[in-house]
């Protein structure tokens, strides 16, 4: 059961100056609710740490939640949005390297109550650097350290090894 989509963006190499200015950071995540037309209740929360740090928001939508949380001393920002109810796309690539001087944006994207998707049919995996394909059978447990996400209906999973991390890209027959 699908229950909602959650996204995982973290920007890297932005300015970091950008990452202290709560103004700046609020912008964006005044930008992301507009473009999506999500619903705020009640007052954003806004939290600067001292400096050097950076700011950390929280929105509480009627779809759920947005929250960002800068870090200059490494030029990275982080957000998360959860909504339980179908949106388009945001453009979030484009917007943080606006908005931020983002120099890369990674996007995942996590289908909540989709745990299910895993357990019914065979499932096609293919390696996402060498494009191989693996062998896994519906009834392999792909749970710990696996992660699904998944966009519209192809799904991934992100798998995590002990030496290295590397993903797996996973859609139904």
């Amino acid at each position: 059961m699908n229950i909602g989509t959650e996204w995982l963006v973290d920007a890297e190499g932005c300015s970091a100056e950008l990452l202290r200015d709560v103004d700046v950071v609020r912008s964006v995540c005044e930008a992301v609710i507009a473009d999506l037309a999500l619903r705020v209740v009640g007052e954003p929360m806004w939290h600067q740490f001292p400096q050097p740090g950076g700011v950390t928001g929280l929105y509480l939508l009627a779809e759920s939640h947005l929250t960002c949380h800068t870090f200059p001393e490494t030029r990275l920002a982080t957000f998360n949005l959860y909504c339980c109810r179908p949106r388009p796309a945001f453009a979030w690539e484009e917007r943080l390297r606006a908005l931020l001087g983002a120099s890369r944006v990674i996007v995942r994207t996590a289908v909540r109550g989709g745990e299910a998707a895993l357990t019914q049919g065979p499932l096609n995996v293919v390696d996402y650097i060498s494009r191989e394909p693996l062998s896994v059978k519906p009834s392999d447990d792909l749970s710990g350290d696996y992660v699904l996400l998944e966009e519209c209906d192809h799904a991934s999973v992100e798998v995590k090894c002990p030496d290295s991390t590397s993903a797996r890209e996973v859609s139904r027959p």
